[in-house]
């Protein structure tokens, strides 16, 4: 039985050899970005030059920009899948959070 909360394109089919196929290489990229984008944001709290807080900044933009274009090739091409939320989670998740604004500075002026 398929899983109805699963939300993913039609595969699109790669050898099955042991060499590295376009979905192998493609993910490999993939996780690469994402591990470039929580580094770079390591660095961008932590940095106090301001040249180069901007310069890395810009780096980490376009580093962002080729994470999600790699996302979205994988789901087009049906290598990447999601769970749909279902709305009970959602609004457990709501009322959790919800309760939290009320602990930050102006919390009651958030809506």
């Amino acid at each position: 039985m398929p899983n109805q909360n699963k939300v993913q394109n039609p595969e699109t089919p790669v050898p099955k050899t042991p060499q590295m196929n376009d979905r192998d290489f493609i993910n490999d990229m993939l996780t690469t970005e994402k591990y470039f984008c929580n580094s770079f944001s390591v660095a961008l709290h932590e940095m106090s030059n301001q040249s180069l807080f901007q310069d890395i900044f810009s780096i980490s933009k376009e580093n962002h920009d080729m994470q999600r274009e790699l996302y979205n090739l994988m789901f087009e091409k049906g290598w990447y899948s999601l769970e749909s939320a279902q709305p009970t989670s959602l609004s457990q998740s709501y009322q959790q959070f919800s309760g939290y604004k009320s602990q930050f500075p102006y919390g009651s002026n958030i809506q």
